[in-house]
């Protein structure tokens, strides 16, 4: 059975701190690494939350999180990206989301596009540009891609996972706009994580090279039976931990361990 390709999203705040996570991506296997570019604007404070002994929580520590954001200005963009892109050695894959689409840049659309356009100039394996982009400025950015880079054209909705013939849909009406459609929904619970799954293997027979996943309960369903379901990449993690399931999100070496385990190896 053919495996997707295996991407990892890097962690990281700093230029540094991204590069040495690449490094942890590289030993668990990633056939390729995402930066996230907009989290170099992103400053978070963990500070522990005190409590009871409780034996529903045993020894794990849980955090409150607060998100400081620095400002566009403050960020040497291109010294950074110099240096993540000079320090990793696998297939790359250069994301910046805006807060509204679930990321973390603080600019408005034109600082965006600005940054987009540094780091295409590094020629990339990969660029994701969000569907929702405005037409002009996709053809602002698109035009100064190189044959070498191609795109990932990427849906992300806040709102409840649709049916499934409508993420078929969502998948389908975009993919003239990228290499591969990337969709991503917020699940609530299982049932919509078993939407996304139906929609997966409703396309798995298609033209169209997409990966499909959940945010929330029931989001890891797609990645971890991708192979079954002819995903052309999976998106995972060098974090582990407990609330990763609940996040719809998995670990790379679980990953591969639950494909072995389901005898997708």
């Amino acid at each position: 059975m053919k495996h997707p390709l295996v991407c990892i999203t890097l962690r990281g705040e700093t230029a540094e701190q991204v590069s040495r996570d690449a490094l942890s991506a590289k030993d668990l296997g990633a056939d390729l690494v995402e930066v996230r570019i907009d989290m170099l604007w992103l400053r978070e404070e963990r500070v522990p939350i005190e409590k009871e002994n409780d034996d529903n929580y045993g020894d794990r520590n849980e955090f409150s999180i607060t998100q400081n954001f620095l400002d566009v200005e403050d960020v040497d963009i291109k010294t950074d990206l110099e240096t993540i892109s000079a320090s990793i050695d696998v297939p790359l894959i250069f994301t910046c989301r805006s807060r509204d689409q679930g990321g973390f840049f603080p600019g408005d659309e034109s600082q965006r596009t600005e940054v987009l356009k540094e780091a295409i100039s590094l020629n990339p394996q990969w660029v994701d540009l969000e569907v929702s982009i405005n037409p002009g400025i996709r053809e602002e950015i698109t035009s100064i891609i190189g044959k070498e880079t191609k795109i990932i054209a990427s849906i992300h909705s806040n709102e409840k996972t649709p049916p499934p013939s409508e993420i078929v849909q969502d998948v389908l009406d975009n993919q003239e706009l990228g290499d591969i459609v990337k969709a991503c929904y917020i699940t609530k619970n299982r049932t919509d994580g078993l939407r996304i799954f139906e929609a997966a293997w409703e396309l798995k027979d298609s033209d169209t090279d997409s990966t499909l996943m959940g945010l929330g309960p029931g989001g890891d369903w797609s990645r971890i039976h991708a192979p079954l379901l002819g995903q052309f990449m999976v998106y995972s993690t060098t974090e582990s931990g407990w609330h990763l399931a609940q996040q719809g999100r998995i670990n790379a070496s679980d990953l591969k361990t639950a494909w072995g385990l389901l005898g997708y190896a």
